[in-house]
């Protein structure tokens, strides 16, 4: 009487494996006839179709719904965030320390800014076919494309006055008076009211700190022109710069760290969120070794 743990050999296991693969007999592959592997592969063929069929279709009805030009749903933030360059982060803090002493400490700081600068240089924006908005008072004609796209208006270093690269190659790092360049983000169709012209006529930004920063020049002087808002999206400007604010500081104190915060001022715009630190505002550190 055969038991139930009968021991095989390991030919007489190759021997099974081999008829379950093919089986001469009965003309199975694997456990199945010709037909039925035709019959099983038609199946998931028609299956995974169907599939790929439906999720095409889903996926073309959403896109159906998207406005290219103009999201769905945007950001609930309803003052635009502001970031400063060079941005050195230390942590999730922003600090620029160097020693005007030392030209290493400061190399990489003016670098950045080259490269960060080099699209608002007049060539490049004369080969991106922004157009020069300057002493004009029908601007949006001007600025008019074919159907829903923009022309977007020139920012050039040379509105950046003694923080222009062609004035100073160091930005004032070399001789302890640095230049700091402000940037307001881009949020999608934004418009300003007179009341905001009125605030930003009269300083657009303004950088505080508790401590004296002694005098302290904004390029452009004032503002920039509202010629740059609003902001119709990348498919509708794909060519948009972000306008800037240089803040130059004339004469800081040399070995002291500055907490410096530098503000948006307009009507509706906040800087006091305590859930988004950069928006409306943002904070930096400033030592100048020496």
């Amino acid at each position: 009487m055969a038991t139930f743990n009968e021991k095989r050999t390991c030919s007489e296991r190759m021997q099974n494996f081999g008829r379950f693969v093919w089986n001469p007999d009965t003309g199975e592959l694997m456990g199945r006839t010709l037909v039925k592997w035709v019959f099983i592969s038609l199946y998931y063929v028609a299956f995974y179709i169907i599939m790929i069929g439906l999720f095409a279709l889903s996926i073309y009805s959403l896109m159906k719904t998207l406005d290219p030009y103009e999201p769905d749903y945007k950001d609930q933030l309803q003052s635009p965030g502001v970031t400063v360059r060079p941005s050195l982060y230390v942590d999730e803090d922003i600090e620029i320390v160097y020693n005007i002493s030392d030209e290493d400490s400061y190399r990489g700081i003016v670098k950045s800014l080259h490269t960060f600068l080099s699209v608002y240089n007049k060539t490049k924006q004369h080969e991106m076919m922004n157009k020069d908005c300057s002493n004009l008072t029908d601007v949006k004609s001007l600025l008019a494309g074919s159907g829903r796209t923009k022309h977007a208006c020139q920012f050039t270093t040379d509105m950046l006055g003694n923080c222009s690269c062609d004035k100073d190659p160091t930005f004032g790092y070399a001789s302890g008076q640095p230049c700091i360049f402000i940037k307001m983000n881009r949020l999608l169709n934004t418009n300003y009211n007179n009341e905001m012209i009125r605030f930003w006529n009269h300083n657009m930004y303004a950088c505080t700190t508790q401590d004296d920063l002694g005098h302290v020049e904004y390029f452009p002087h004032g503002s920039f022109g509202l010629q740059y808002f609003p902001y119709y999206g990348k498919l509708a400007q794909p060519n948009y710069t972000n306008p800037l604010v240089a803040v130059k500081l004339l004469n800081p104190a040399k070995n002291h760290e500055f907490t410096i915060v530098c503000r948006v001022n307009g009507s509706h715009i906040i800087s006091e969120n305590p859930h988004d630190p950069y928006e409306g505002k943002v904070t930096f550190k400033l030592k100048i070794e020496n």
